[in-house]
């Protein structure tokens, strides 16, 4: 079975983490799966491309000069039709837009799309027309959540006998990380108290993330808790504004904005808790992230984080921009030490049972093998590359 996948890069976010995943996964499970990478000539994704040979995925990359490229088209065409796959699957928009139709003329058996997020840009009247006519020319969609399904469904009116719910997954550690050595490290880092209390954040920098909410519940709770500290990483245009208002609100001194890190598995293995506070959540990743560590995490209620957190067992669920319901929230959590670890407990084995990157690769080979059966094909897989 060869699968190709399809889609546009700019930078290695949720998506495309998964994207390596996934694809590793199903190499492994004998599925001839490689890359069409759409890259822009400024951005041509050297790191995304070392990761994929890393892990020896097949990638090649495809220059994309702007948004409407009518050069790139017939490439993706002849490239598609040469590579003979059984199946296409396509990601995001710029992987839809070109992937799909050079799919549907080059006659592949099985095209698939996958939605990543609940982008609002897909409520634009255009882009609900082109979305709605390609919807007519793939043979299922894969949504990461089921609220992305109900989002895909409101917004593209995209067909409800075609969608799929497969979640992200992560793949569950082979070695624990010491925990008490990663605490020590990371508190010496900040010039902490080896009993500081962390609360972690691991987010882009920007309005949705929600971060300037936590920096305001934090304030309300900073007298409760002398010894804790907000510790957020990531990078992103509002990095200036958190600064300020971390001082405006006089706890610049316990906020710590580490910037872009390659080290999350540590540096959550080294919080105590975990916020996510966004307005929009694709899925969140740094989710499973905490949970493979034992950390509880402080979702808000929307999108996908209700699918991925159980409030009150593996951490809490709060309204997006509820500074009071948070601040309550983390005050209950931070006192507790012994809720912390049960929540923790909690956390990893739902991490097991319910989003493992096995799970997520053998759901896709099933859905796989599903339509190439129903179009009359054997869906075998092979070691063949």
């Amino acid at each position: 079975m060869r699968a190709v996948h399809i889609l546009k890069i700019t930078a290695i976010a949720g998506a495309e983490s998964h994207l390596l995943l996934l694809l590793a996964g199903l190499r492994q499970r004998g599925v001839d799966a490689r890359f069409l990478v759409m890259v822009e000539p400024t951005r041509l994704m050297d790191d995304f491309m070392d990761a994929a040979a890393q892990q020896g995925i097949p990638a090649e990359r495809h220059i994309i000069r702007h948004h409407a490229d009518i050069t790139l088209p017939p490439r993706i065409w002849r490239r598609v039709r040469s590579l003979k796959p059984d199946i296409v699957h396509t990601h995001l928009q710029h992987g839809d837009l070109y992937g799909i139709p050079a799919a549907w003329l080059a006659r592949v058996p099985v095209v698939i799309t996958s939605r990543h997020n609940n982008d609002p840009r897909r409520q634009w009247k255009s882009l609900q027309f082109v979305n709605r006519t390609l919807w007519r020319l793939v043979d299922a969609g894969i949504c990461i959540s089921d609220a992305n399904k109900a989002f895909s469904i409101a917004v593209e009116d995209a067909p409800a006998d075609r969608l799929h719910t497969i979640h992200y997954g992560l793949e569950l550690p082979q070695a624990k990380i010491d925990r008490p050595s990663a605490r020590q490290t990371l508190r010496r880092e900040l010039g902490a108290g080896d009993n500081a209390l962390l609360i972690g954040m691991v987010c882009r920098l920007i309005e949705i993330k929600g971060i300037p909410y936590t920096l305001r519940a934090f304030h309300r709770i900073a007298n409760a808790f002398p010894d804790a500290r907000l510790v957020i990483a990531g990078e992103g245009p509002l990095r200036e504004s958190i600064e300020a208002e971390a001082k405006a609100l006089g706890i610049a001194d316990r906020v710590h904005l580490l910037g872009w890190r390659d080290d999350i598995p540590r540096l959550m293995a080294a919080y105590d808790v975990l916020v996510v506070s966004s307005f929009r959540e694709g899925f969140g990743l740094v989710m499973l992230e905490a949970m493979a560590q034992q950390i509880p995490v402080i979702g808000t209620n929307v999108s996908a984080i209700p699918e991925v957190i159980v409030d009150g067992e593996t951490g809490r669920l709060v309204p997006p921009g509820d500074i009071d319901a948070l601040a309550d929230v983390l005050g209950q959590i931070l006192a507790d030490n012994a809720l912390r670890q049960h929540m923790g407990f909690l956390g990893e084995d739902r991490l097991e049972t319910h989003f493992s990157a096995s799970r997520m690769v053998d759901e896709t080979i099933a859905l796989y093998r599903r339509l190439l059966s129903d179009k009359g094909r054997q869906g075998e897989t092979s070691n063949d590359s």
